[in-house]
C-alpha cells in the first residue's frame, strides 16, 4: 500500500486521540514525590505501550506508525507526508528562535511550553543538533535554555547559540570555537561607529528616552527596550521616539566617522553639510540626519511610518544620498520592533552568518533545516535556506508580513500563537517517514 493510504488507515482504525493523549500525559507528567501519582503514570505508560503494540503489530513499519499515530495529529500527518514526498530528506538540524516563536508574551505568559520543551528533547536523543538563533544576550539565553533542556543538553555538543542575532555564536564543547565573537572581524570604523553609538546613547538622551528606556545587555548591538510592558501604548510611544533618536545619533557617528577617514560628510550635529567626497550629489544644505532618516525610511515601511509619525520624515530622495554616506549606511541595520524595541546593529552580523557558523562548528556539512521565526532578520535565515535547498520554514500567525508571505508561499507552515509544538510534531513525523526510504 502507498503510505497514504496506510495514513489513512492508520487514522481511520485506531483511536490517535486518546494514544496522543496518554503520550504527552507520560511525556510532560511533573517530577513529584508521590507514590499516587508515580502509580498513575505507570499505569499511562502500560496503556500507552499496549496502544501502540497494536499499531505495531499491524504495519510493516509498525514502529514508525506508532510513533507518528503517537505524536502528530492527522493533519499533521498528512502535512509530514507531503514534505517528504517533495523534500524526499529528514531535517538534519533545527535552527530556531525564541521570543514569539517558541514562546510568547501573549500566548505562553512568556515562558517555552512543556510540551514543545519535551520535543526539543526528542530531537535531541535522535541525533539531531539544535541551534537556539535570536537578537537576545548570550547569558539571557544560555539561562533559559539550561532552566528548560538542561544543562546536558545544552554542554553536549549538540547545541549552539546564535546570538544578538548574529554577532557572536556559542557552542559548548568546542574548545577554542566554543564561545566566537563575529564582530571582531568587523572593519575597525565600523566598529569604531558602534563604539561611538554605544558610548553616548544613553547619557545623551533626552530625559524621557532616559527614563522611558534602557539598553539591552549586548556585546555589540545596540538596542533600546521601553521600561513599560511590551506592547503597551507607552512602551510603542517610547520606542517610537527612540527609533528616531537611534538614527539620529548613527548620523552623528557616522559623519564623524567619514570626516575622520578623510570624507567630507559636513558637520553631522550642527546640520550643514558640503560635497560629497566622491563629486557626486551635493548634500545641498540637508543634514546628515536628513540623510540618513531618508535612507532607512526607504529601507523599511515601517521605519518610514514612525517618522511620518514622529513628523521627521525628511522629503527627500533616497536615491539621492551620498555616496560615501551610503556606503556606511549600507553596511549598518536599523531595526524596529513595533512597541517592544530599536536597535542599530551590522548587516554584516546577521542572524545568516551566525547560523552557518554554527553548522560549521557543531559539522552539519549538508543541512536541511527546520528553521522557526517570526521577524525579518529570521526571514534573512528562511531565504537563505531555500536559495540554497537547506530547509524549511515556518513562522507563528502574527509574524511580519514579509515572513509570513514567505512561508505561505512555501510549505505553509504557519503555527497559532504560543504553539510552536504543532510544526515539530509535523517535521518529527517528516523524520519518521524520511527513515523508511
Amino acid at each position: 500500500m502507498e503510505r497514504y493510504d496506510l495514513v489513512y488507515q492508520l487514522y481511520d482504525e485506531y483511536d490517535t486521540k486518546t494514544l496522543r493523549e496518554f503520550q504527552e500525559f507520560v511525556d510532560v507528567f511533573p517530577a513529584v514525590d508521590s507514590r499516587v501519582a508515580l502509580e498513575h503514570w505507570q499505569e499511562a505508560t502500560e496503556e500507552l505501550e499496549e496502544r501502540k503494540d497494536e499499531i505495531r503489530s499491524s504495519f510493516a513499519a509498525g514502529e514508525t506508525f506508532a510513533e507518528i499515530a503517537a505524536r502528530a495529529t492527522r493533519d499533521q500527518a498528512f502535512t509530514a507526508l507531503d514534505l517528504e514526498a517533495k523534500y524526499g530528506r529528514a531535517v538534519n538540524v533545527l535552527v530556531l528562535d525564541v521570543d514569539e516563536t517558541l514562546r510568547s508574551a501573549g500566548g505562553t505568559d512568556n515562558e517555552i511550553p512543556r510540551d514543545t520543551l519535551h520535543m526539543l528533547t526528542e530531537f535531541y536523543d535522535a541525533g539531531v543538533p539544535i541551534v537556539i538563533c535570536t537578537g537576545q544576550t548570550l547569558e539571557n539565553v544560555k539561562g533559559f535554555a539550561i532552566q528548560g533542556l538542561g544543562s546536558e543538553i545544552v554542554h553536549s555538543g549538540s547545541l549552539s547559540i546564535v546570538y544578538e542575532a548574529g554577532t557572536g555564536v556559542f557552542t559548548p564543547g568546542h574548545g577554542a570555537q566554543t564561545k566566537q565573537l563575529l564582530y571582531e572581524d568587523l572593519e575597525e570604523s565600523i566598529r569604531t561607529v558602534f563604539d561611538d553609538v554605544r558610548s553616548r546613547v544613553l547619557p545623551e538622551a533626552p530625559e524621557d528616552l532616559r527614563r522611558g528606556c534602557h539598553l539591552q545587555g549586548n556585546e555589540f548591538n545596540v538596542t533600546m527596550k521601553p521600561n513599560y510592558e511590551t506592547g503597551s501604548a507607552d512602551a510603542r510611544e517610547i520606542i517610537d521616539e527612540a527609533l528616531v533618536y537611534l538614527i539620529d545619533l548613527l548620523a552623528d557617528a557616522v559623519g564623524t566617522t567619514l570626516e575622520a577617514d578623510g570624507g567630507d560628510a559636513g558637520d553631522a550635529g550642527s546640520g550643514t553639510a558640503g560635497d560629497d567626497a566622491n563629486g557626486g550629489t551635493e548634500l545641498a544644505g540637508e543634514t546628515v540626519a536628513d540623510w540618513t532618516r531618508a535612507f532607512y525610511a526607504a529601507q523599511d515601511p515601517e521605519i518610514r511610518a514612525v517618522l511620518e509619525g514622529e513628523g521627521a520624515y525628511p522629503a527627500l530622495d533616497a536615491a539621492d544620498v551620498p555616496d560615501t554616506l551610503a556606503a556606511v549606511l549600507d553596511r549598518i541595520d536599523v531595526a524596529y520592533y513595533e512597541a517592544d524595541a530599536a536597535e542599530i546593529g551590522s548587516l554584516e552580523l546577521n542572524k545568516v552568518v551566525g547560523v552557518e557558523r554554527a553548522l560549521d562548528v557543531l559539522g552539519v556539512d549538508d543541512p536541511f533545516a527546520l528553521v522557526m521565526g517570526d521577524s525579518k532578520s529570521d526571514l534573512r535565515v528562511m531565504e537563505w535556506a531555500a536559495d540554497n535547498d537547506a530547509g524549511i520554514a515556518a513562522a507563528p500567525e502574527h509574524a511580519s508580513q514579509d515572513t509570513l508571505e514567505h512561508v505561505l508561499e512555501t510549505d505553509e507552515l504557519v503555527f497559532d500563537r504560543g504553539k510552536s509544538v504543532d510544526v515539530l510534531q509535523t517535521v518529527y513525523a517528516l523524520n519518521r517517514l524520511a527513515r523508511l526510504g
